[in-house]
C-alpha cells in the first residue's frame, strides 16, 4: 500500500521525457522527476523514493532525504512566514508547512522547533504541528532492558537531558551518564534502563552490562591500532580523562582492561597499556 510522508519501494514502469514512472497502488501512475531518477534505472527495477503532494497535489516522488517523515519528530529551522503558517526547510524543494493553529507562538523566521508531520486527513498533504506532546507517550512503553532505541535531545532539566525515544515516547537520561554535552535535536542510539510508572523511559546513552564492555574493548583496540599499540592510559588514570577518551566510567574501563588482560590482548604496566594481539575480530560482533 503507497504510503504519502514516508519511504516506498516502487517498481519503475516506464521512461519518459520528463522522468520515470513508478507504479503506485491499483496501477496508478507516479513521476519521478528527471533530477531525481538514478543513472542506472530502467524498467522493471525498484526505487526507494519518499512520496508527496507537490504544489499541484498530485503524488510525486523523490529520491532526496527529508529530514522527517510522517509520524516522526524532527528540529527544523523556519524559512519563511506566511498569513496562514510558517514554512520550515525539512530536505526537499517543497518546504513543509506549520499551520498557524498548530503553533504555540508565532513561529520566528530563522529559528528551530521541534515539530511532529502527520497526514492531513482533509488534504492529504504532509503538515507539521509543534504540538509534539498530543502524539508523545500515547501508547505503553513496552520495551526490554538494555533494548537500542533511537533517541533525540529534547531540552534539559535539573536532572538531565531529556529526550524522545522512538518518536514515541518520552524520555530522561541523567546528567550522570552523560560524558559529553549534547544539543538539543542531537540524534543518536540510547538503551533502556527502567520504564517508569508515569510511563516514562529511563536511558543509557551506551550499551548496559557485558555489551558497553564489549563496546569500550573495541574502542581500545582500534585505539591501540592506530597508535601503534601503544596508549599512555591504564587503570590509575584520572577518571575525567578516560571519560574524556573513551565516554565511560573508570569502573567500566578498568573492568574492560581487565578482560582484555585475561584474553591476553593487552599489557598494563604503569606507563600505559600495550596491544599483543593484533588480530581483534573475535571481540567484534558478526
Amino acid at each position: 500500500m503507497l504510503e504519502i510522508g514516508k519511504y516506498n519501494r516502487l517498481k519503475v514502469i516506464d521512461r519518459i521525457e520528463f522522468g520515470a514512472i513508478l507504479e503506485g497502488d491499483e496501477g496508478k501512475r507516479i513521476l519521478l522527476p528527471n533530477r531525481y531518477v538514478p543513472a542506472h534505472c530502467k524498467e522493471g527495477m525498484f526505487l526507494k523514493v519518499f512520496v508527496y503532494l507537490d504544489s499541484e497535489d498530485r503524488i510525486v516522488a523523490t529520491t532526496e532525504k527529508p529530514y522527517i517523515q510522517v509520524g516522526e519528530v524532527a528540529y527544523l529551522k523556519v524559512k519563511d512566514n506566511s498569513a496562514f503558517g510558517s514554512f520550515l526547510d525539512w530536505g526537499l524543494a517543497k518546504d513543509l508547512l506549520v499551520p498557524l493553529r498548530e503553533q504555540k507562538e508565532r513561529m520566528v523566521v530563522g529559528r528551530s522547533y521541534f515539530v511532529y508531520a502527520y497526514l492531513d486527513e482533509r488534504t492529504q498533504r504532509i503538515v507539521a504541528t509543534e504540538k509534539i506532546g498530543k502524539y508523545i507517550n500515547q501508547t505503553t512503553a513496552e520495551y526490554a532492558h538494555g533494548e537500542e532505541v533511537d533517541v533525540m535531545v529534547e531540552g534539559e532539566n535539573e536532572v538531565g537531558y531529556k529526550l524522545i525515544v522512538n518518536n514515541r515516547h518520552w524520555g530522561l537520561c541523567y546528567y550522570n551518564q552523560v560524558y559529553r554535552n549534547l544539543s538539543k535535536g542531537e540524534k543518536m542510539k540510547g538503551y533502556v534502563r527502567e520504564i517508569r510508572p508515569d510511563n516514562r523511559i529511563d536511558i543509557n546513552l551506551s550499551p548496559l552490562g557485558y555489551n558497553k564492555i564489549h563496546s569500550v574493548a573495541e574502542d581500545i583496540l582500534d585505539e591501540l591500532s592506530k597508535n601503534e599499540g601503544y596508549l599512555p592510559i591504564n587503570d590509575k588514570t584520572p577518571p575525567q580523562i578516560i571519560r574524556e577518551a573513551f565516554g565511560c566510567s573508570k569502573n567500566t574501563f578498568k573492568m574492560t582492561l581487565g578482560s582484555l588482560y585475561k584474553e591476553r590482548f593487552i599489557t598494563i604496566s604503569p606507563d600505559g597499556i600495550r596491544l599483543i594481539k593484533q588480530e581483534n575480530e573475535n571481540l567484534r560482533e558478526e
